[in-house]
């Protein structure tokens, strides 16, 4: 009965055991959404622009308040502890993560646009939306800020975190336990991707070394600012400014909209840059630029440890 028990339940810790703890939030988020979006969809039109930011708004709350309820009642732990312990050097760094996403999706533009792959057709298109540009632009400014936050919370916040903290075993290191909760939380990124329009195998794989990509500035601050800033930005550029696929879907209104050509091993093809060498260079010379920042703002590169090691609530405070 002990043994059974120990299955389920961390005597040490006084709480479930991280693959009880995952699967519990993943049932707890499915609830809340479906509690919350299907009243929604009998109220609005969710096809519609302010129907689509609101249904955004809402999977975002959900995202916030199971991964809230989870850490209070199944993790033993603030919120804050997720990657928000916000300061001032928070928003620095959420600003590099803006700043760097901008940067590399330019840099991507500038390149095929250089090489004749893309051809510009039009400006401030409002992808046949009979309002003015700057209101059409606001339903993807909800969107990716929405997509940016809680996909980051949720894949490195939430999931990596209860990885490496579970498989923080004795017979090797804290190093070990984060490399392969980085790992497993990446596959999980690409494939939860793998059913979007257009997607191949290669984008899958692309997207996984995306989460890597994604991960860096969580597994080097112990803090989502990086990833969160980075994540946003790299998806609006890439849609809604410069007129790229996002992860094989269309970019709605955008800055440019673009024609695109030349290869789909450079390119991504229909999928977007995500799944071309040009996407995989940019990712590359993103991390070197976020390790370049971590060791400029704080004086050292390694792997935050504290990611394996729980600051957990006394019992009587959850």
């Amino acid at each position: 009965m002990k043994v059974l028990r120990s299955v389920f339940w961390n005597a040490g810790e006084a709480r479930l055991r991280a693959g009880w703890r995952l699967l519990l939030q993943i049932v707890l988020l499915i609830l809340l959404q479906i509690g919350m979006l299907a009243p929604l969809g009998l109220l609005i039109e969710p096809e519609g622009a302010l129907g689509s930011s609101i249904s955004m708004v809402m999977v975002l709350l959900g995202f916030v308040l199971s991964i809230w309820l989870a850490g209070r009642f199944l993790d033993r732990r603030r919120f804050r502890d997720f990657g928000f312990r916000v300061g001032p050097e928070w928003w620095v760094d959420l600003g590099f993560g803006l700043a760097l996403g901008a940067l590399l999706m330019a840099g991507i533009f500038v390149i095929e646009r250089a090489l004749g792959w893309v051809t510009v057709v039009e400006t401030f298109d409002t992808a046949g939306r009979d309002v003015p540009f700057p209101i059409a632009i606001l339903s993807p400014v909800f969107l990716f800020i929405s997509v940016g936050i809680y996909e980051e919370l949720w894949s490195r916040g939430y999931q990596l975190k209860n990885l490496a903290e579970g498989l923080n075993f004795k017979f090797w290191n804290a190093r070990v336990a984060i490399v392969l909760a980085t790992l497993i939380t990446s596959v999980l990124f690409g494939l939860l991707h793998a059913g979007n329009p257009n997607a191949t195998t290669i984008s899958t794989l692309n997207i996984m070394l995306a989460g890597v990509f994604l991960a860096l500035g969580f597994l080097l601050t112990g803090e989502l600012a990086i990833p969160i800033g980075l994540h946003i930005a790299w998806n609006f550029f890439q849609g809604n400014v410069f007129g790229f696929s996002v992860s094989g879907t269309g970019a709605g209104p955008t800055f440019i909209a673009i024609q695109q050509g030349g290869p789909d091993l450079w390119t991504g093809g229909p999928f977007g840059p995500e799944a071309g060498l040009i996407g995989i260079g940019a990712m590359v010379l993103g991390s070197l630029l976020t390790v370049g920042w971590v060791a400029w703002r704080y004086g050292q590169i390694s792997l935050h440890l504290q990611l394996t090691e729980p600051e957990l609530l006394p019992r009587a405070e959850r």
